[in-house]
């Protein structure tokens, strides 16, 4: 069974102001896990497909989808994950050196800092009060 893929090309593009990258789907695709692993314990209404069905969670999914990919490209990771903890990156004039903290975010995932704002203003990540 194929993951849920909570943003398009066309979100992505809207999102950052940039055209996304030859592999985007893919991009996309991983990050999705990314994001479905940080809600471990969230509770939000699903369609039959597992698909958010409140426009506001929708738009969350989409938005932390958008920036964990627009993350990965900055520290320069391929959608493994693996470059957002270990090695050095370069981008133009910024230079960022190893980085070896732990994840960000519940299901031990390395979650974009945008991303993760994003989800806790939804509401869907663990320790928000309602």
């Amino acid at each position: 069974m194929a993951g849920r893929i909570y943003a398009t090309p066309e979100q992505f593009t809207a999102w950052t102001g940039q055209q996304p990258p030859a592999d985007i789907e893919r991009l996309l695709a991983r990050a999705s896990e990314d994001v479905d692993a940080a809600l471990v314990t969230a509770v939000y209404a699903t369609d039959a497909l597992g698909m958010p069905t409140d426009p506001r969670v929708v738009q969350a999914l989409a938005d932390a989808t958008c920036a964990q990919v627009e993350y990965q490209q900055a520290t320069g990771d391929d959608g493994t994950g693996a470059a957002g903890r270990w090695g050095s990156v370069s981008l133009g004039p910024v230079s960022l050196g190893d980085r070896r903290d732990g994840p960000t975010a519940a299901g031990d995932v390395d979650l974009a800092p945008r991303a993760h704002r994003t989800l806790r203003g939804a509401g869907l990540l663990p320790g928000v009060i309602w």
